[in-house]
């Protein structure tokens, strides 16, 4: 199992049920593709560079998570389907999750 990173920029009219509910499904889908979630962070409300969606804040959510590499692919799908989500980068942090090692 491999050890990713999801940061999300979300829209700032989202209500926080909302973004807490946007959030909860991506962790159900890592769940779901045989992952773990490690951490979920929210960085909360933050100005933006440069004007998304005619926007210039947004709310960031960092997913961290160990998995198989195709859990990725499928995350990502849910991702791009998913309403009140403007930007996505997943990164992967390492090759053997940390989980492993215990």
């Amino acid at each position: 199992m491999r050890e990713f990173e999801t940061l999300l920029l979300l829209s700032p009219e989202l209500s926080a049920d909302s973004r807490e509910g946007i959030v909860n499904g991506f962790c159900a889908v890592i769940e779901r593709e045989g992952g773990k979630v490690i951490e979920v962070d929210n960085w909360g409300m933050r100005d933006l560079a440069y004007p998304v969606h005619k926007q210039m804040r947004g709310n960031y959510v960092r997913l961290v998570y160990a998995g198989p590499a195709p859990l990725v692919a499928e995350l990502e799908r849910n991702i791009r389907i998913t309403d009140g989500v403007y930007k996505f980068l997943t990164v992967k942090l390492a090759d053997k999750a940390a989980t492993e090692d215990a």
